[in-house]
């Protein structure tokens, strides 16, 4: 079983830049493949970023974060990290991680097994 809490969102200005954390419990935390979704009001859950358990061996990020986001994992401190820089008002969303035992990097959020309760980031224009 893991716990996931996550933390770091806030409001920003267009342009500006959040640092997402998610921190883990549990010992087998290096073992999880993560991921990062948002969903804004009255859209789905949709995917952001991913990362497989195994450090640099996988990244999947969608299209509209390319180039913007960076996901990141310290397995030291069991926690997953989202750096988002120029943000846009578009990106304003409650933003989850999420745990797949499986240790994968899947943009799907049904591979994953565990979520946290998500952070809200707003962006202004």
């Amino acid at each position: 079983q893991v716990q996931l809490v996550e933390s770091g969102g806030g409001l920003v200005q267009a342009g500006g830049s959040l640092r997402l954390s998610c921190a883990a419990s549990g010992r087998t935390f290096s073992s999880y493949g993560m991921g990062w979704f948002r969903q804004a009001p009255g859209k789905e859950r949709a995917f952001v970023a991913a990362i497989s358990w195994n450090i640099g061996s996988r990244y999947y990020y969608a299209d509209s974060v390319k180039g913007r986001f960076t996901i990141s994992r310290d397995n030291a401190k069991n926690t997953v990290y989202l750096q988002m820089n120029s943000l846009k008002p578009e990106d304003t969303a409650v933003y989850y991680c999420a745990a797949d035992d499986y240790g994968s990097a899947s943009p799907l959020p049904r591979e994953y097994d565990y979520w946290g309760q998500g952070t809200q980031v707003t962006v202004s224009s």
